[in-house]
């Protein structure tokens, strides 16, 4: 067993598992922005439905020959501006995403520079202030996974929704919080937890 190389690997891995922390709260944060998003737009969609059915020629606002079409407009304008939110809030995720991505891709490449030098019991051992190696870098991947699937699958969400499709819009918000998986996102929280020590050592 090399120590020169596990203390390099036990670094490269504490700055993954530091950089996980800090953008774990960033993207509970951005998704805690985005439920009032996909409530505005499923109350927009409610409105431009009760618009379509309102008769205007038999109510005294019949005068008003533009005034159905204005609101409308008016409306759509509304759901525009809060797709463009959505998608600004989106980026934020995919930030997210890459960036636990390539501090995973680069505790895996630290990894495999040094593999020759560690072997499989160095890999498996854990002691009271530090888990394996082994189950570290399991819980790297299972992490970057969890980004990656929950960004793809709120991405194709978005992407489907257009202005028009107002049945799509009015049950966004109830499917974009289908996509949410708890027990992934606890499992994010207790990793974090287990590497608390581990990360605050020298």
């Amino acid at each position: 067993m090399s120590k020169p190389a596990l203390m390099s690997l036990h670094q490269a891995l504490k700055r993954s598992f530091h950089s996980l922390e800090q953008n774990h709260k960033v993207w509970n944060s951005v998704l805690e922005e985005c439920v009032p998003l996909m409530g505005s737009l499923g109350n927009l969609a409610e409105q431009l439905l009760a618009l379509n059915g309102v008769q205007m020629a038999s109510t005294p606002l019949a005068r008003f020959s533009d005034l159905q079409d204005r609101l409308r407009c008016k409306l759509l304008v509304a759901v525009d501006t809060i797709l463009d939110k959505l998608a600004d809030k989106m980026c934020s995720l995919q930030k997210v995403r890459d960036a636990v991505g390539n501090q995973v891709t680069a505790a895996f490449q630290v990894y495999e520079q040094h593999a020759d030098t560690l072997d499989l019991t160095t890999c498996l051992q854990r002691s009271a202030a530090a888990p394996s190696v082994a189950d570290m870098l399991e819980w790297l991947q299972d992490a970057e996974r969890y980004y990656r699937q929950q960004y793809l699958r709120r991405k194709a969400l978005l992407q489907a929704l257009k202005p028009g499709e107002l049945s799509d819009l009015q049950n966004a918000h109830r499917r974009w919080e289908a996509l949410a998986t708890p027990e992934r996102e606890d499992s994010v929280s207790d990793t974090l937890f287990r590497v608390s020590f581990f990360m605050d050592s020298p």
